[in-house]
């Protein structure tokens, strides 16, 4: 494994900035290294808030990439994607607007409504809850595909007359919320889709890049929407979905984000030749990845708030943990998605997701954060308990995805030196162990009550076998 490789070319990348920096051109853009804060974040929040939360509907038909491609943009889950299934009429969602708000209830007179709820909104409420849940940096959508922007941006839409905006600046106070707890604050935009520019809904997966506008006009667009973003908020994440139009400045756009915020990071999602880190949705690599990646997800099937999702649908809080750390073990971060209410609220069922999450990182999280991967993300298939490896300094880190039923439990493929220390995290004192041939036999009687994962930390690291 080459994890060290951008570590390596630090020094170098750091001169060249302080020299002038990054020029418009790829061999100048791959040259910026991975932040160290990105590394070692590894749990941030992703925020989708729009006009989409009114509605706030969809047929929580099945978990995304599990359902019928056929079927997927007719029976859309994402909420947030509101529009363009309305547009499709015979899905379920036309028939429930239909139903609900009648036949001449424009998507957009969604506007007032969301304009009303979002006066109630707390930035500073949001921010303490990401620091509380262990999360080292949010995401918020500042514009979707429904072309509806959450800051008062200065560029006119050319297609849509009259204000298509928040009433608030919700992506500045949020940003200057959770930079005030000592996060990271990264923005979304979709470039690849803006429904202000087109009548046709999206039926197939085959439409879906046909339709990303490739006019002059709305590159040009986009364009001024990202150097606004960059140039009010400075974004540390520029997270950019589905594409970009082909007459798109990506490498001006690149270089003028990395020489306003040489720590920032930008994802794989402008299909563009460099990117500092790839995006599976709703999915994870199997193995460890050299080249960091971050999953993304909503805790339920949707990213934008759908008032139907109930517990069926919404991610229990022992297997969010255990994507947390499989995805943290093979050199991912996890970008776990909330769906707020127009009124900046969170349902019960995900706040319960996301205190649970954090309160397990609090006594877990000294194996999550600020690790690397070691040298394979779990023991040899078949063997032992089902475990996850991190490593941090000269100790490895283990974590039992389930509770073993008995009092000890058999970690595969791992020899210790004779003055190994085990500590079951959260215990108040060390726990015996013995070597098994190629396995450790380690002792779980003091490790704490609980449902969810149990984190060893072994100290000097053992050698791997097998």
């Amino acid at each position: 494994m080459a994890l060290g490789a951008a570590a390596g070319s630090l020094g170098g990348s750091l001169l060249a900035r302080a020299a002038g920096a990054y020029e418009p051109t790829w061999e100048s853009l791959k040259k910026h290294p991975l932040p160290e804060w990105y590394q070692n974040a590894k749990l941030g929040i992703f925020i989708h808030w729009g006009l989409y939360s009114v509605p706030a509907w969809a047929p929580p038909s099945g978990e995304p990439g599990k359902v019928d491609p056929k079927k997927w943009f007719t029976d859309n889950a994402y909420a947030e994607w509101y529009l363009n299934t309305l547009r499709i009429t015979d899905s379920p969602t036309y028939r429930h607007h239909q139903e609900t708000y009648g036949k001449n209830f424009d998507y957009y007179d969604f506007v007032p409504k969301f304009n009303q709820e979002v006066m109630k909104w707390n930035p500073e409420s949001w921010a303490k809850l990401f620091r509380k849940v262990g999360a080292r940096y949010a995401v918020l959508t500042t514009k979707h595909h429904d072309g509806f922007t959450l800051w008062p941006s200065g560029v006119k839409n050319p297609k849509r007359p009259g204000k298509l905006a928040a009433s608030r600046d919700l992506a500045g106070e949020l940003t200057a919320a959770v930079r005030g707890q000592g996060l990271k604050m990264g923005l979304y935009y979709s470039g690849g889709l803006d429904w202000t520019f087109t009548n046709e809904p999206i039926k197939t997966f085959g439409d879906l890049m046909r339709m990303v506008p490739q006019t002059e006009e709305y590159a040009r667009y986009a364009d001024a929407h990202w150097r606004e973003l960059t140039d009010r908020y400075k974004p540390a994440v520029m997270w950019n979905d589905i594409s970009y139009p082909k007459a798109g400045q990506i490498p001006q756009l690149f270089s003028e984000y990395y020489n306003a915020v040489p720590e920032g990071v930008i994802n794989n999602r402008f299909s563009a030749p460099f990117a500092d880190f790839t995006t599976p949705e709703y999915a994870k690599y199997d193995k460890i990845t050299e080249k960091k990646w971050e999953s993304c997800r909503g805790l339920g099937f949707s990213f934008g708030y759908n008032q139907v999702e109930g517990p069926e649908q919404v991610i229990a809080a022992d297997k969010l943990i255990a994507l947390l750390i499989d995805i943290v073990s093979k050199n991912g971060n996890l970008l776990l998605n909330i769906g707020p209410k127009p009124d900046g609220s969170i349902s019960a069922i995900q706040l319960d997701r996301l205190e649970k999450l954090g309160d397990w990182l609090a006594v877990n999280g000294e194996g999550i954060f600020d690790t690397r991967p070691w040298v394979r993300a779990a023991p040899p298939a078949g063997r032992g308990a089902d475990v996850r490896f991190t490593k941090k300094g000269n100790s490895l880190y283990a974590y039992l995805l389930a509770r073993p039923q008995g009092q000890s439990v058999s970690v595969a493929g791992l020899h210790a030196a004779g003055n190994m220390k085990v500590q079951v995290l959260g215990a108040a004192a060390p726990s015996e162990w013995k070597q098994s041939g190629d396995d450790l036999s380690i002792d779980l009687s003091k490790a704490p009550a609980g449902p969810f994962a149990l984190g060893l930390k072994l100290t000097p690291a053992p050698t791997p076998v097998g």
